[in-house]
């Protein structure tokens, strides 16, 4: 069983099956798979997913928010917006002992709106009725990463590598409705987070046997601190009305670990497998207006002692794919996995409601030449059940809505080009 009869299932083995939809705002799974390939490689792809996410307004509310009641099984429409993100490596194979790689990749992410079915309260010296999620409640979070990557090869089967990270990050916040405290709390409530850049590192260790197609990495990512400039708006009571802030926001971006493993099991056969480790649980973002006022209903009893956050997380996050890829031909090869999503922790924040997840995955590979490939893939992931609460619920087992029997498409396409 000789590595040329495996290079095609070995790239495929490797494709990031198209997109994800992770816990918190985990979206690429950072992988450094196109640096481990041999010799000089290019790869540049793009994943698609299309999530349905709805749910139901609980059926009696919840005592720190009793007014809820008038909206008792309210349903909200889909939730989750279709969104896409690129990726490309370069590697470069300087010596027989030296190489050099660039990855850039979109890491986290959000993309959510609530709304609900015309239902609406009225509220109490403010003006008009406000819908529970509506006029609309909104979230959007963007990132991206430069990874350059500096590999060691001291003998055949092993490889040091490590090297900087540039990040940018950035994000829009509207809230709204008596969810969130409507017009005497932060029931309209926005938050613009102008793009920042900081810098981080990565460093890991592989290990490989050619002849039988095994490869093992693990990979350690440092956290990213940002501080962005963030412009605060909206209306609320405990922040003696209207209000408009400049501030700056520290935004901290999770550390991480990727075990990557794949060996061949007979001719033209591997197995792979991956896990995902993120510390989701020391994640939150508190912008200055919005820990002021969380900070006053903490000191009225409508929240937790000494505030809250806009977004936070209880668990960790741990992430598993397991497959197998094949080499029908000299031309075609194609693969099959299994994935599991822990979730970070539930209930779950009302911008992200849902608790993890399984997914099933299929993926083919065309090769028209030896020296390169376009490969494409679909999953399908079941995605877990979660009860959702606002921020100022964040430790309790309160809840406002339940989503259930949700799920999502993924779809990616890639070429990879060796030279």
């Amino acid at each position: 069983m000789k590595l040329k009869k495996l290079t095609t299932a070995l790239i495929l083995a490797t494709l990031p099956a198209t997109g994800a939809f992770a816990a918190a705002l985990d979206r690429s799974g950072q992988s450094i798979a196109a640096f481990l390939q041999p010799g000089n490689y290019f790869e540049a792809g793009i994943s698609v997913l299309d999530p349905n996410v709805s749910g139901k307004m609980n059926s009696t509310a919840p005592a720190s928010n009793p007014t809820l009641g008038a909206l008792a099984n309210t349903s909200l429409d889909d939730m989750a917006g279709d969104y896409y993100f690129p990726q490309a490596a370069l590697k470069l194979q300087l010596t027989d002992n030296f190489s050099f790689g660039i990855i850039y990749d979109q890491p986290f992410g959000a993309d959510a709106t609530y709304s609900s079915s015309d239902a609406t309260l009225s509220a109490p010296g403010a003006p008009g009725a406000f819908q529970l999620m509506g006029e609309t409640t909104e979230v959007e979070v963007k990132s991206q990463n430069i990874s350059m990557l500096f590999g060691f090869q001291p003998i055949e089967n092993i490889n040091i590598y490590g090297g900087g990270v540039y990040q940018t990050v950035k994000g829009d916040v509207k809230l709204r409705g008596i969810a969130y405290g409507a017009n005497q709390a932060l029931g309209l409530y926005n938050a613009s987070i102008k793009e920042d850049s900081a810098v981080g590192w990565l460093a890991g260790l592989a290990y490989q046997i050619p002849e039988i197609a095994l490869k093992a990495s693990v990979t350690y990512r440092s956290e990213i601190k940002h501080e962005a400039g963030t412009t605060e708006s909206g209306v609320s009571a405990l922040l003696g009305g209207p209000f408009s802030l400049n501030s700056n926001t520290n935004i901290t971006t999770p550390q991480s670990v990727n075990l990557d493993f794949q060996t061949g099991i007979m001719a033209n056969t591997v197995a792979f497998a991956n896990v995902r480790w993120v510390d989701w649980s020391n994640f939150a973002i508190r912008p200055t207006a919005f820990g002021n006022a969380s900070e006053t209903l903490g000191a009225l009893g409508r929240g937790p002692v000494g505030g809250f956050d806009l977004v936070a997380y209880t668990d960790d996050q741990i992430n598993a794919t397991v497959g197998i890829g094949r080499k029908i031909n000299e031309q075609w090869a194609g693969n099959v996995s299994v994935g599991w999503d822990s979730g970070a922790g539930n209930p779950v924040s009302t911008l992200g409601p849902t608790e993890g997840y399984w997914n099933v995955g299929l993926g083919v590979q065309f090769s028209p030449a030896p020296n390169y490939f376009i490969a494409g893939g679909v999953k399908y992931f079941m995605l877990g059940d979660a009860e959702a609460q606002p921020a100022s619920m964040f430790g309790t087992n309160e809840s406002v809505a339940k989503f259930e029997d949700n799920d999502a498409w993924a779809y990616g396409l890639k070429i990879g080009y060796k030279f």
